[in-house]
């Protein structure tokens, strides 16, 4: 990567948000850094005096995008460690791939979500309407950019499909081979904005990070004619500050996202079918679950070809498996406070038997 030696704060995104949370740190002589990249046992953030590599502490990691703050020790000693994460603005989080029920955070603080598709072959509405419902609950806001028009015989045709289901989101069309719709990409990263790519291996969000940086930072690769699916040339979450001759800004790109579970997702679904939510205020009774009641306003729209059918399954299927989440939550929650009674009542009695 290639950055400036010694970049300004505030090009990093610095702001009276963070210098106010900061306070307390500088009294005890901690200098404000930002993770740009993070490691099993260490990360990488990027100060006043260039980057630095750090340790991580125990307990809550820091994810790509957070303002931390360094405590300098000497290199026999450790060498410099975060002391703190600072507080965030904005996290795009998602449950973790497997069957714990545990939060991961893809990346910090940032303003705009760009999520990338490809056209190159049929993508689907539904994965869009994920994403988004995602992207919302980030705090951040959503902007779908679909790539690879050149391949595609009716990308309007595109646009407009996705517009649809992108209910309150720009939809965008940009090409990072051509060149295309880049520029058009800049403005949401305008006055040192951050900007985190998301989208499926092979969609083209790293060609479209070196486009917007106007040089080869990252590598990019072929992608299988067969399925349109790619390398995943990024492996890693990193956070990347673009030339001030080109506008500024900073961009975090994320390696592919094979799936997406939604964690604590209630208002960013709200928000991605903001058409349901509304027809739903509408319908006869309160307690209405549009799945056939009268005088639903939801199956009255569908019946009248407003809304298919399939964007009301799809509102369904995340609502389920949001209250599927909150379950497990409170599932572990309970198991949780088990083990501590019980680790209670050993210590308080330690020749009981077992």
């Amino acid at each position: 990567m290639s950055l400036a030696s010694s970049p300004d704060l505030a090009r990093l995104g610095w702001d009276p948000f963070f210098a106010d949370a900061f306070v307390p740190w500088t009294e005890r002589g901690c200098r404000a850094g930002r993770i740009i990249r993070s490691d099993r046992g260490a990360c990488t953030a990027l100060t006043e005096a260039g980057p630095v590599r750090l340790r991580l502490p125990a307990g809550d990691l820091p994810a790509v995008g957070d303002w931390i703050a360094i405590a300098d020790r000497p290199e026999a000693a450790g060498g410099p460690y975060v002391a703190e994460v600072l507080p965030r603005r904005s996290a795009f989080t998602r449950k973790v791939a497997d069957d714990r029920t545990d939060e991961q955070v893809v990346a910090a603080n940032i303003d705009s979500v760009f999520v990338v598709a490809s056209l190159a072959s049929a993508w689907r509405a539904r994965r869009l309407e994920r994403y988004l419902a995602v992207a919302w609950q980030s705090g951040a806001t959503p902007v779908v950019v679909l790539t690879k028009a050149d391949l595609c015989p009716f990308p309007d045709e595109a646009v407009v499909e996705a517009q649809t289901v992108a209910i309150g989101a720009d939809v965008l069309l940009a090409n990072g081979v051509t060149g295309e719709g880049v520029d058009d990409l800049r403005q949401y990263l305008a006055g040192d904005q951050t900007v985190a790519l998301l989208g499926l291996s092979g969609v083209g969000k790293s060609t479209l990070v070196t486009a917007l940086s106007g040089a080869s930072l990252v590598a990019t690769g072929d992608v299988r004619d067969a399925d349109d699916k790619g390398r995943h040339t990024t492996t890693h979450r990193e956070l990347v500050v673009l030339p001030e001759s080109l506008g500024g800004g900073i961009v975090i790109d994320t390696p592919g996202l094979r799936g997406l579970a939604l964690w604590d997702a209630e208002e960013g679904i709200e928000r991605a079918f903001a058409d349901l939510e509304e027809l739903a205020d509408e319908c006869r009774f309160n307690d209405c679950r549009h799945a056939g009641e009268p005088g639903c306003a939801v199956a009255a729209a569908v019946d009248d070809g407003l809304v298919t059918a399939e964007r009301v399954a799809s509102w369904h299927k995340l609502q389920r498996e949001v209250r599927w989440l909150e379950t497990r939550k409170d599932q572990r929650a309970r198991a949780e406070e088990r083990a501590l009674w019980k680790k209670r009542i050993r210590e308080a009695n330690p020749t009981r038997r077992r």
